[in-house]
């Protein structure tokens, strides 16, 4: 325990996934605990204002959030959660951590990462993004960020067949006891989504728990073949670490 963990008596999330991995799901479950306010995509605007890049809603999700990545991680970092939850859950995109963001300022953080099969990942996104790039979804900073913090792997395949022990594992490695309501939430939107939820959310919004697991529907574009064989060795360094669910077979331990 550093002395930051023991001046804070909060548990400080940090949950680093790229696109198209359960992502929003998952911090359905975390925000359906009595005990945790969660935070989603923080750095967006930042990474929006920076790269300038033109995302559906992009002029609310910049006038939404401060840009400056020192102002929104020292915010996530320190001071009392409302509510009086103990636990604060930020759900990070991988690719929104811009070269120019000091990576000591992660420190303060409760590290953990959600990955996905690169070539499942590939097939899903390849709907909405006809032609990603390894920038796009970030696998090159989910590394350095494991490398640098370490933190629990989850896989979201185990995320979708085995939920409650894939949540039972995470929080063990969390050091935060399970709850219940985490497996089942009501449906609808919530405060705490980004403004970005009307174009990306749909399916989100109408889920009241994990959906069960299904390959994607149509195969890997073969355009895509050389973006999958890029995205593997990162992928399965991370994989190497998951936790497996509590009840399943062993999994390598978290660094």
């Amino acid at each position: 325990m550093n002395e930051t963990d023991a001046a804070d008596p909060a548990t400080r999330i940090a949950m680093w996934s790229g696109p198209r991995t359960v992502s929003t799901a998952l911090m359905r479950s975390w925000e359906n605990r009595p005990d945790t306010v969660v935070t989603d995509e923080p750095l967006y605007a930042f990474y929006l204002d920076r790269t300038g890049l033109d995302h559906p809603g992009r002029d609310e999700v910049i006038a939404s959030q401060p840009t400056d990545w020192r102002v929104v991680l020292a915010g996530l970092a320190r001071g009392p959660l409302p509510g009086g939850a103990v636990i604060g859950y930020a759900k990070h995109m991988t690719h929104h951590l811009l070269p120019e963001v000091d990576r000591a300022a992660l420190a303060p953080f409760r590290h953990a990462h959600l990955i996905r099969d690169p070539r499942e990942l590939l097939a899903s996104y390849a709907r909405v993004r006809a032609e990603p790039t390894l920038a796009d979804l970030g696998v090159r900073q989910q590394a350095e960020i494991f490398e640098t913090f370490g933190g629990p792997v989850v896989d979201s395949r185990d995320l979708l067949t085995e939920p409650e022990g894939t949540l039972r594992a995470l929080c063990r490695a969390l050091g935060v006891p399970f709850d219940a309501p985490m497996l089942a939430w009501p449906a609808g939107p919530r405060d705490s989504d980004g403004v970005w939820a009307p174009y990306w959310y749909a399916g989100v919004l109408a889920s009241t728990g994990f959906a069960p697991y299904r390959p994607p529907a149509a195969a890997l574009p073969a355009r895509l073949e050389p973006l999958a064989d890029q995205c593997l060795p990162y992928f399965t360094r991370l994989h190497r670490y998951r936790i497996a669910p509590e009840g399943g077979p062993d999994a390598a331990s978290v660094r």
